[in-house]
């Protein structure tokens, strides 16, 4: 039951007659109570969860307080280190003294009209058939099997159509054309005994494609491929178109001559024609006195 106190309030008396303030109050109290409940547990997780901090799960927190995350610093991995790159090589150069050019027996032996054989009826020891009658030497011999073969290959009819001649043949053959061309005319076309390479056995001519000895050969398939690749096998054209004032003789693009591998390609890369001009040697127009 209620009352009505001096105050003028109103109170509560239970059924034990003990006073107490009325319903309304107390339940408010009570809500406040719960509110307050509330809140310190809202403010209790959160705090547990900052200590936690986000994403670091599994860090342990200091008893007695929170813990002291250390700062995390990415250590950079150090590039490795290139390694050096290496001296640029020079070749070697090109040795032009490691074979004589005055030896006949000399696969870089000089031979114009400057320059006879000595003894000048030389003839070489090691001569070898390449078929049709005619010889060369035998290293000479080999590279000239070879280069057929290879323009074989490519369906080119090669054939050697000159090659080894002795001092004896030579004379006979440059008497001929004094007689039948006047001596000026000759020694153009044909070298004086001693002064010819054919005589060293290191020279042949070459023919195919329909013209043999003549200046038509430079424009057949087969003239061709023995300008762009007789170097491959040790042969040079020996006298090239425009060097009669240094060798001697008129264009002949039949006449080839074995000076081997090295020398062939060496001459090829530094596109030094003539044999003269390599070795440094007076050009030879013609013969002196």
């Amino acid at each position: 039951m209620t009352r009505t106190t001096q105050a003028g309030e109103q109170e509560t008396v239970d059924d034990q007659g003990t006073a107490g303030p009325a319903a309304p109050a107390r339940h408010r109290g009570r809500r406040w109570l719960l509110l307050l409940l509330a809140l310190v547990t809202v403010l209790a997780v959160g705090g547990a969860v900052w200590l936690q901090g986000d994403g670091d799960e599994g860090v342990p927190i200091a008893e007695g307080g929170p813990a002291t995350i250390a700062p995390t610093t990415a250590t950079a991995t150090p590039p490795t280190p290139l390694p050096p790159s290496p001296e640029p090589t020079t070749p070697p150069a090109f040795d032009r003294t490691q074979l004589s050019i005055t030896d006949p027996a000399s696969s870089w032996v000089v031979v114009n009209k400057a320059r006879p054989l000595s003894p000048i009826d030389w003839a070489p020891a090691d001569l070898v058939p390449i078929g049709n009658g005619y010889q060369l030497r035998a290293e000479a011999a080999q590279a000239m099997d070879a280069m057929i073969s290879a323009a074989a290959a490519q369906g080119l009819d090669l054939g050697v159509q000159s090659a080894y001649r002795p001092y004896e043949y030579q004379v006979g053959l440059f008497s001929a054309q004094v007689s039948r061309f006047g001596e000026e005319r000759a020694e153009v076309q044909v070298a004086r005994p001693g002064y010819s390479e054919h005589q060293t056995g290191l020279a042949a001519d070459v023919g195919g494609g329909g013209c043999d000895i003549e200046s038509c050969f430079a424009t057949t398939a087969e003239g061709q491929w023995v300008a762009a690749h007789a170097a491959e096998f040790g042969w040079l054209v020996r006298y090239p178109e425009g060097r009669q004032d240094v060798t001697g003789f008129k264009y002949e693009p039949w006449h080839v001559r074995y000076v081997g591998v090295p020398l062939a390609t060496e001459m090829q890369r530094t596109g030094v024609p003539t044999m003269e001009e390599f070795f440094g040697l007076p050009a030879a127009p013609g013969y002196p006195g």
